[in-house]
């Protein structure tokens, strides 16, 4: 009975504690995310190639964040929409391995006793602070307090078994399998989703006196396999330089692991050389082999510096593999691309022929913000013709496509604006500032276009998940409408891309755009008569319905176009 009470009292503080540290990673990392803002995002989008800053910058941000799944994911997000190549990819991945050490660092300082301090400060500031970043700074106080309020629950939870001979000859056994201790680490992280919970996991089990410090480090060992889990789930349903920025993440930790196997002695010397120089007065301290682990007991639990030895071989293990790989990201790319074979539609999500600087030249800058925005247009047309295409063949392929043309036309609209009102602020003609005003609208025009678009194969796929048939009738309207819309579409982008202006341009425009308009009023007409005879459902309606309203959107923002192009808007 008193081990089973026992047994509930492990279960529940570790789980308890587990719960309560991971809910403190959480809220600490998203503070820590917000106070950060944007600019992490624009740090890591505006890589060189240099990989070795690109380490440098993948450490710095995982240590701000305090969280290398957020970077890694972000990375991922970052290669899937083309912004950053393969290679870029895993320099920052290598230093993101560095910087979530970090964590195992602050673990390994005894303040678990600031934790309810941290969660009263924190939990004030986030209730009754009335600026948004000291609200931000109670989430990262609140967070930190949790966390370590979760450990020390974990540790007392562990007091109770510490003499159990059952738990220590478990643990011997780990210590005498090191590949065992490995996949046990790899297992518990793929689990429980972060490598900094089963870091911690493990240091609460070596200060507890429950392993030795040969079986925390197979552990540690394992928990970098294991964390590459959340790089390679975020991947899923990417393009193939994101899956294969996953996988090389993936890579280059076994590997590491695999060859620190070999080296286990020499790794675990090396550490306890540096923690001893570092630390001082820890020389007492000794590397527990298998044959002396019954010495270990509950003993090693009063070493003052078993955690900061268990945490800076987890710094080491990554720093080491960070130099090893340094120089072979160029290798691990060509293996990633050979494993995972195939080629993908690229899609170049940057600007081609803006650069900032020569904002100092607003006829340069100009010229190029209009051949920027030929770019967007062309985009535009092509978003139309693929959603079109979709509406005609249900053909679920091209939505990934479409949705990424979608999102390089948002991309755009976003880096043109920038671009537009930094040279607004220029010393410019009123000739220039004219055109500039023309620019601005058609790029948010064309932006609209895409958005039109999105709702037009958002409604297709409801169509298709509701299993609803058009009848030959309304697919012919549609085409109908839909041909109009793009032959007018079409139209406008020829004229912004030539360079001879045609004298009846915009009086074509007039009329094209009166027959979208007309086409929707009378095609809506015919449709509600078919509702009224009973030849068409309610439910097929209303798509058709919202379907004939996006293409006269399409229209309209068409003929805004045309006004921008001739100067009148």
């Amino acid at each position: 009975m008193l081990g089973l009470l026992l047994n509930q009292k492990l279960m529940f503080g570790l789980f308890g504690g587990l719960g309560l540290f991971l809910f403190g990673m959480k809220i600490m990392s998203e503070g820590l995310q917000k106070v950060a803002g944007d600019r992490i995002r624009k740090i890591l989008a505006a890589l060189t190639n240099n990989r070795i800053i690109g380490t440098l910058v993948g450490l710095s941000v995982t240590a701000i964040i305090q969280s290398s799944s957020a970077t890694t994911v972000m990375v991922v997000g970052f290669v899937n929409a083309g912004l950053m190549s393969l290679v870029q990819s895993i320099g920052v991945i290598l230093g993101a391995n560095i910087g979530t050490t970090i964590t195992a660092q602050l673990i390994a300082f005894k303040i678990t006793k600031y934790a309810l301090p941290a969660i009263g400060l924190g939990a004030g500031l986030k209730l009754f602070a009335k600026s948004r970043k000291w609200n931000y700074f109670g989430e990262i106080l609140l967070g930190f307090g949790i966390l370590f309020f979760g450990l020390t629950i974990m540790t007392d939870a562990f007091v109770p078994v510490r003499g159990s001979e059952e738990f220590r000859q478990i643990f011997l056994m780990v210590g005498d399998n090191h590949l065992l201790g490995v996949l046990i680490g790899t297992v518990l992280t793929v689990i429980v989703q972060s490598s900094s919970a089963t870091i911690g996991i493990t240091l609460v089990l070596a200060t507890s006196g429950l392993i030795s410090y040969e079986t925390s480090v197979a552990l540690i060992l394992g928990e970098n396999i294991g964390t590459t889990i959340t790089a390679n789930l975020a991947a899923i349903g990417t393009n193939l330089a994101a899956r294969r920025t996953a996988l090389a993440h993936f890579l280059f930790n076994a590997i590491g692991v695999a060859y620190m196997l070999l080296l286990f002695p020499y790794l675990m010397n090396v550490v306890t050389f540096l923690t001893e120089s570092l630390v001082g007065g820890a020389a007492d301290f000794v590397i527990q082999t298998a044959a002396q682990a019954e010495q270990y007991g509950a003993a090693i639990g009063d070493k003052p510096y078993i955690a900061r030895y268990v945490a800076n071989t987890h710094t080491l293990f990554n720093i080491i593999n960070t130099i090893v790989f340094l120089p072979l990201i160029g290798l691990l790319a060509k293996l990633t691309t050979l494993v995972i074979r195939g080629t993908d539609e690229q899609l170049d999500f940057h600007l081609k022929y803006i650069d900032n600087r020569v904002l100092n030249t607003p006829p340069i800058a100009l010229a190029q913000a209009r051949a920027e925005t030929r770019r967007m247009a062309q985009t535009a047309l092509q978003c139309v013709d693929e959603t079109i295409l979709f509406l005609e063949d249900s053909d679920s392929k091209r939505v990934p496509s479409m949705q990424k043309k979608e999102e390089l036309l948002d991309l755009l609209q976003r880096e043109i604006t920038d671009f537009l009102v930094s040279l607004s602020q220029k010393s410019i003609s009123d000739d220039t500032s004219l055109e500039l005003a023309s620019l601005m609208h058609m790029i948010n025009d064309l932006e609209r276009v895409g958005d039109h678009c999105e709702n037009l194969w958002r409604l297709e796929l409801r169509k298709i998940d509701q299993k609803i048939i058009f009848s030959d009738t309304a697919k012919g309207e549609l085409k109908e409408i839909s041909d109009h819309t793009r032959a007018f579409l079409q139209f406008v982008l020829d004229e912004m891309t030539s360079e001879v202006k045609r004298p009846a341009f915009f009086a074509t425009a007039e009329k094209m755009e009166d027959k979208v308009d007309d086409l929707e009023t009378t095609l809506r007409n015919n449709h509600i008569t078919r509702l009224n005879t009973g030849e068409c459902a309610v439910l097929p309606g209303l798509i058709f319905i919202d379907m004939l309203h996006n293409f006269e959107k399409i229209g309209d923002h068409t003929f805004n176009l045309s006004e921008a192009v001739i100067g009148e808007k």
